[in-house]
């Protein structure tokens, strides 16, 4: 099954992207709760690049690597990726009221598609606030 989660960031396309991009900003905004957040992240934007952003409980209980391989970038357009058996696929668009990414991902079958949705819609709305605030 096929999950979407969008928002519209009041920043340049170009400040959007390079926010999603980059590491260092990465490291800012990649988590759903406040008590999670990314400790480390590693970006090769191009076809056939790895990423990978190792995500931690702030406590100290659990954490994974969430990593892939890029399939497709069109700059300041497209990124779509594998992540294990699934892909995602993020689009960045201009629209009046500001900067439209959309993520649509393969759901997986250990969580409810809800709580799947909940999640990558809480990193994407952390997202737009750290760039928000940057700019």
């Amino acid at each position: 099954m096929d999950i979407s989660v969008e928002t519209t960031v009041h920043a340049t396309l170009g400040a959007v992207w390079a926010a999603y991009n980059d590491p260092r900003d990465i490291v800012h905004w990649n988590a759903a709760s406040d008590d999670w957040h990314t400790t480390k992240s590693t970006v090769e934007l191009r076809p056939g690049g790895k990423f990978c952003s190792r995500m931690e409980a702030k406590d100290g209980s659990f954490g994974f690597d969430f990593e892939g391989t890029y399939t497709n970038v069109v700059p300041n357009r497209l990124i779509e990726y594998t992540f294990g058996d699934r892909k995602a696929r993020i689009t960045f668009s201009n629209t009046p009221a500001g900067v439209s990414v959309r993520v649509s991902f393969d759901s997986e079958r250990t969580h409810p598609v809800e709580q799947q949705r909940d999640g990558w819609q809480a990193i994407l709305h952390r997202f737009k606030q750290y760039v928000e605030a940057k700019v």
